[in-house]
């Protein structure tokens, strides 16, 4: 499978390579790369051909946005696609009261994140990240995170990002999210030409085949598709402290991820490289978004969806009921 085709997002002009690099490493999940580390990242990305890339401001509080800054400058605006989202307003402090955010990033910004999906608030999210990334334009702009805000996010965040589209400050308006019933609620009460669906099409999750991706596609909105490797059990294998969804896989889980791995092994097919190429097969997905943070992870999943697969490994996994009958499989 060729990383460098195109697809079009949704009906707009945007093209964009199946292969794109995710900024979630590059903010510091988990770990912190150095500056000059996610800069040489940027790099081996735009060297190989993958120019398209995601990021938002919740990533490290602004780190992902920043670093993108410094990896992109000095390019031709139009030799790339970004990716960047609203939601999430960062602050000087945390906000008083309420839940904490999930935020395992280490050595984040100073401002500290909290849910914003009022109209003046993502425009001034807007702004910006606008300003951390010294751009004047994004490609594609998703509302972050807005499954539990959807009244919230109707009346503010979508008005105000559907007037910036329609003025082309934006060129494409979508949802971020890791719930498929927040793509299809979405996708029913609005305009929307692309959701970015992370970590719930992948080679071990198939849900979203039941309604959010036949509705994307009759609908004519395009998947991208975050989180392919699972939060990483689909890149390490079924190891000891394996991560799925962000926390320690389950016994049943390690168990299905060994499975796949028995196959694999059999056909000579790097576990990545199923991972990767599974979900591309899918004709409302546009495009993955691995993350990566470094140079040498970035060419490692180049190579792994250029990685030949024989018809004969996916035939395997569905006589062991490892993918579902009706999933799109590479050809």
């Amino acid at each position: 499978m060729n990383p460098l085709t195109k697809a079009r997002i949704g009906k707009t002009f945007l093209e964009v390579p199946r292969l794109g690099l995710g900024g979630t490493a590059l903010g510091g999940l988990f770990h912190d790369p150095s500056d000059d580390t996610a800069t040489s990242t940027i790099h081996r990305a735009l060297q190989l051909g993958v120019n398209f890339f995601d990021t938002a401001p919740l990533y490290g509080a602004g780190k992902s946005e920043s670093r993108f800054r410094r990896g992109l400058e000095g390019l031709d605006r139009n030799s790339f696609i970004l990716a960047s989202k609203v939601g999430y307003a960062l602050l000087p402090q945390k906000p008083s009261g309420g839940q904490e955010l999930f935020f395992p990033y280490e050595n984040p910004g100073a401002l500290h994140p909290t849910f914003d999906f009022s109209y003046d608030g993502v425009m001034r999210s807007l702004e910006g990240s606008l300003r951390r990334l010294g751009l004047d334009r994004i490609d594609i702009l998703h509302i972050h995170d807005p499954t539990d805000h959807f009244a919230a996010t109707m009346k503010g965040a979508y008005l105000a990002l559907d007037k910036l589209r329609r003025e082309h400050v934006i060129g494409a308006l979508g949802v971020g999210t890791t719930e498929n019933q927040t793509v299809i609620r979405f996708l029913q009460a609005g305009d929307f030409d692309c959701f970015l669906l992370a970590g719930r099409y992948t080679l071990l999750e198939h849900a979203a085949l039941q309604e959010a991706l036949p509705l994307c596609e009759a609908r004519g909105a395009s998947i991208i598709i975050g989180g392919p490797y699972n939060s990483g059990i689909l890149a390490t294998g079924a190891v000891a402290g394996a991560m799925y969804n962000y926390v320690p896989a389950t016994p049943e889980v390690l168990e299905k991820v060994r499975q796949i791995e028995n196959i694999c092994r059999e056909y000579s097919v790097p576990l990545q490289a199923a991972a990767l190429q599974f979900p591309l097969a899918h004709p409302a997905v546009a495009a993955i978004i691995p993350g990566a943070r470094s140079a040498e992870e970035v060419e490692e999943n180049f190579r792994f969806v250029d990685h030949t697969i024989p018809a004969e490994f996916w035939a395997d996994l569905r006589k062991q009921s490892l993918i579902p009958p009706g999933a799109p499989v590479p050809s």
